[in-house]
């Protein structure tokens, strides 16, 4: 894999822990179709299926599980991070130069 799929994996967990795409379409606040189109991505990217899709529910695959039990907690601790760095409104943190 050539570039870090961020975003993709983003819409991934959201999707894994809201098992429905509209939800993860709000929570994200974006589409429904930017989501099912970034799962689509993932999906493509790792070749493999990460969410069993019916009509009426969203489950993950074994594969899906996996990644959500690895990158899960990773990410959330990387957001986290840049959310504790980043400036507020108005607010200058650190030198430049």
């Amino acid at each position: 894999m050539n570039t870090a799929p961020f975003p993709q994996l983003q819409a991934f967990l959201a999707v894994a822990r809201q098992r429905s795409f509209s939800a993860a379409a709000r929570e994200l606040g974006v589409s429904r179709s930017a989501v099912s189109q970034a799962v689509r991505q993932l999906e493509k990217q790792l070749h493999v299926v990460l969410l069993a899709r019916t009509t009426r529910s969203v489950s993950l695959t074994d594969a899906g599980r996996r990644l959500v039990d690895g990158a899960g907690p990773s990410l959330a601790q990387v957001m986290a991070a840049l959310t504790e760095v980043s400036a507020q409104p108005g607010e200058t943190v650190g030198r430049y130069g």
